[in-house]
């Protein structure tokens, strides 16, 4: 599953995306999914001028993800709940939906922020 930043570095071809994650979304052996929940921080995000240049991405994310060839992760009640309960300090709603997706579903997060290692994420990057 991959994490908002990694989807739109993804789309942009941005050179952050490190050489390994590259290839592990590229490769047709894997199946690549995106949470609704990244629609909804790209679309919040976007809509208050913190993410300038996503508005394309912002305009219609079920297609950029399906023009990907990734697959849509919905949000179910399950996920509400487990991240509405995770423990800690950390505040992102974002996050914590993705976390809560990534335990449940047992996936791993294509991410590059270490503070999900706290939350026995399998994060690869």
């Amino acid at each position: 599953m991959l994490d908002t930043h990694t989807l739109l570095w993804w789309l942009d071809g941005d050179r952050r995306l490190p050489p390994r994650a590259r290839r592990a979304i590229a490769s047709q052996s894997n199946t690549i999914l995106v949470s609704a929940v990244s629609a909804w921080e790209i679309t919040t995000k976007a809509r208050l001028g913190k993410l300038p240049g996503a508005a394309d991405v912002a305009a219609d994310v079920a297609a950029c993800v399906a023009g990907q060839g990734f697959l849509p992760l919905d949000v179910t009640l399950l996920h509400a709940q487990r991240a509405g309960s995770l423990p800690g300090e950390h505040r992102d709603p974002f996050d914590r939906m993705l976390i809560a997706q990534s335990q449940m579903e047992d996936v791993a997060l294509v991410s590059d922020d270490d503070a999900f290692d706290a939350f026995d994420v399998r994060r690869f990057w």
